[in-house]
């Protein structure tokens, strides 16, 4: 059960990074980050390794005064599709608890 705590743990940070990313994509200058996930100590569960930022530079658009100004860098669709990954990791992670949780009240049941 710890595993899949800790991935659900690392996947709602991920779902953080990505949620941010989102609300700032029309932020002049702001740079797209990656929660990147990696096993943890002795392949037991799911850890955030690090945040990364993303360096590539974004579209040039209108800014203050006829100038052009870097946009953010955040693509929609690649952001949309961490998303998606991350609810469906979330939700078998949920389910492998409950299910634990179930085998553990039914093996109670059967010692009561």
């Amino acid at each position: 059960m710890e595993t899949n705590l800790s991935a659900i743990s690392a996947l709602g940070i991920s779902q953080a990074v990505t949620a941010n990313d989102v609300a700032n994509m029309n932020t002049p200058g702001y740079r797209a980050k990656e929660a990147r996930l990696e096993s943890g100590p002795g392949d037991q569960g799911v850890r955030v390794a690090e945040i990364r930022e993303d360096t590539s530079a974004g579209p040039l658009v209108p800014g203050p005064e006829d100038t052009l100004v870097e946009g953010s860098n955040v693509d929609l669709a690649t952001e949309m599709v961490q998303m998606v990954q991350d609810e469906a990791a979330y939700a078998a992670n949920a389910v492998a608890i409950r299910t634990q949780a179930d085998m553990t009240g039914a093996l109670l049941d059967t010692l009561i």
